[in-house]
């Protein structure tokens, strides 16, 4: 079950949930026209997206952090709290979704409880 802010910011953006498998399967989908938006809020570490992140910006997507900053990696940490790969078009209407619903907490590392 996605968290309750994908939740929000889905009922936000008039989008439907597709649950799918990993993150290259998401990354996948909307490369082939399949889907618009991958949001993860739940954290992964860089091996995680690091290959999905590049296919994707090859592929001329938008790939962020969900506050809109870079993706890092080779980082002392590779712990990733968030990332958002979408079409490019849609990038601007998610980014600010996410704004709206961002009013609570950010994103917990479930390493540290």
């Amino acid at each position: 079950m996605p968290p309750a802010s994908v939740e929000q910011i889905a009922h936000t953006l008039g989008a439907d949930l597709v649950p799918m498998g990993s993150a290259g399967a998401k990354v996948m989908a909307i490369v082939r026209g399949e889907a618009d938006v991958y949001l993860h809020s739940g954290g992964q570490y860089e091996w995680d997206t690091a290959a999905p992140v590049a296919v994707a910006k090859s592929a001329g997507l938008h790939a962020s952090r969900i506050d809109g900053s870079a993706l890092l990696y080779n980082r002392p940490d590779p712990w990733l709290p968030d990332v958002l790969i979408c079409l490019p078009d849609a990038a601007g209407a998610v980014l600010a979704a996410v704004a709206e619903v961002a009013e609570g907490p950010a994103s917990q590392d479930p390493r540290t409880g």
